[in-house]
Parts: C-alpha cells; sequence; structure tokens
C-alpha cells in the first residue's frame, strides 16, 4: 500500500500578490505622470538599502537560522499538497486494515510510506508503544518543526523591520550630497528626488516582500502543524482499536466546510487489501 510523498504546487497567490502590489504602486506613480525607469531606478540606493538590511539581519540572527531561512524562499512561491481528505483516507484505510489482521499487519506497509511523520508514528504503533509515548514524540517531533519555520519567519520579519529605516538612512546620505551643490537649485531638485529612492525601496521591500513572506511561513508551518496533528489523532485511534468509521468521523472534525463537502461526495475510499 504505497503512499506518494508530497508534491510541491505553484503558490499562485504569492505571486498574484506581488504582481497587484507592484502594478498598484508603479501604475498609480505613472498616472501621476512619472517615469519608473528614470525617476524609481536607483543603483546606490538599492546596495544601501538591501546591503544595510542583509547585514542587520545576518547581526540579528545565527547565521545557520538565516541559511535555513533563505532555504525556504521557495516555501514561499511553492506549497506541499496537503490533501488532508485524502489523509483521512489513508488512515480510515489502515484503521481497517489493522482490525481486520491485527496491528502489526501493518507493518508491511510501513516501508511503502513516504510520509516522514506518517511512516515515524506508525512505526511506533508497530513496535508496540503505548499511546501516551506515541503522543509525546510525535508531538515534540511536531512542535519543533513548527518552531523551525516560525525561527526562519522572525528572520524575514527582523529584515523587514530593518529595511525602511536603513531605507531613510540612505534618504539621509542623499540629502547630504544634495546640500553641496546647493548652488545649483536644479542639481538640488533632481538630487532630493533621487535621495527618497532609498526610502522607496526600503518601505516598498519591507511591505511587499519581506513581512507578507514572514506571515506565509507562518501559514506553512500552521498548515503542517494541523496535518501532523490529524496523523497523529488518526494513529491513536488506530492504536486504540476505534471502528474505521468513528475514526474517520473523528478526523473530518480537521477539515473546514469546503473541504468535508468535497470529501462527503466523494464517498468513502475502501479499505486496502491485506
Amino acid at each position: 500500500m504505497a503512499r506518494s510523498g508530497k508534491a510541491s504546487r505553484l503558490d499562485s497567490g504569492s505571486l498574484l500578490g506581488i504582481l497587484v502590489a507592484v502594478i498598484g504602486i508603479v501604475g498609480g506613480f505613472i498616472y501621476e505622470g512619472g517615469h519608473p525607469l528614470k525617476d524609481m531606478v536607483g543603483p546606490s540606493a538599492a546596495l544601501i538599502v538591501f546591503g544595510g538590511t542583509l547585514g542587520a539581519t545576518l547581526l540579528s540572527h545565527p547565521p545557520s537560522v538565516v541559511r535555513s531561512a533563505l532555504h525556504r524562499v521557495k516555501d514561499i512561491f511553492f506549497e506541499e499538497s496537503r490533501d488532508l481528505p485524502s489523509t483521512i483516507d489513508s488512515l480510515v484505510g489502515f484503521a481497517a486494515h489493522a482490525r481486520k489482521n491485527g496491528l502489526v499487519s501493518l507493518d508491511a506497509d510501513v516501508e511503502a510510506i513516504h510520509d516522514p511523520y506518517l511512516k515515524k508514528a506508525l512505526i511506533l504503533a508497530v513496535d508496540g508503544a503505548d499511546i501516551q509515548e506515541i503522543r509525546t514524540m510525535m508531538e515534540l517531533e511536531s512542535d519543533a518543526s513548527e518552531e523551525r519555520w516560525i525561527s526562519s519567519a522572525k528572520v524575514f520579519e527582523s529584515a523587514g523591520g530593518y529595511a525602511p529605516t536603513i531605507g531613510i538612512i540612505g534618504a539621509v546620505l542623499g540629502l547630504i550630497l544634495v546640500m553641496n551643490e546647493l548652488d545649483d537649485m536644479r542639481k538640488v531638485g533632481h538630487g532630493i528626488a533621487a535621495a527618497f529612492v532609498a526610502t522607496i525601496y526600503g518601505v516598498g521591500v519591507a511591505n511587499i516582500l519581506l513581512l507578507p513572506a514572514a506571515q506565509k511561513l507562518k501559514a506553512r508551518g500552521a498548515a503542517q502543524h494541523d496535518r501532523e496533528h490529524l496523523i497523529l489523532e488518526g494513529v491513536c485511534a488506530i492504536v486504540e482499536g476505534m471502528n474505521p468509521k468513528l475514526i474517520r468521523t473523528k478526523l473530518e472534525g480537521f477539515l473546514d466546510p469546503a473541504s468535508l463537502r468535497r470529501a462527503t461526495t466523494a464517498g468513502p475510499v475502501p479499505p486496502p487489501k491485506a
């Protein structure tokens, strides 16, 4: 009874959110007569904001945590498929198999499971661990996993807090240079406009990318934690010898109304063959 690994799919919401935000801001600027390529591009401002923000973030967090957060950038734009109804179907199938042939009979199916959390929980169950031991070990693993998601999110939150301030620093540095050109008012006007580009970069990258990315990572971690909670409750119910129909009813409490309606319409999946 093989179980495929969790596939990743593009999170259209992340891409659409960035696109809408950029179009709204740049579009409004163009509507007021601005020229984005001419007025909003500043290599020196970008160097100050991005370099300063990165440096402050590295100072705030251990390098290992920053590396972990950078590795999770892909999780902002891609999400693992967490089909809870299918997970419930799998657990109910395992329950029916164990009820008919005994809990130890699942040993032949465990090696074919690709989900590491489900596999570990079932191995503990087959090996004879009691429910309290299973709960303690699996809850510890789930909580630690969620905490790693939160730690990565905090890196982006810190960067989102520093970027606007670094942008202000860039603007002040630009104004300092402008003060040296007070005898030429044309240069002063151009210099002031260029100085505020750093502020745009700092505030923009913080509120369009960094802070939303932190919230997305927290949501990813919470979704994974909820799925693992569902798996743990299902495995414990299997160990208790609960009726598979009751297990399904219990686990469907984790579903939102839309998912529950789809699961009800699809009907239960037949239990696996021994």
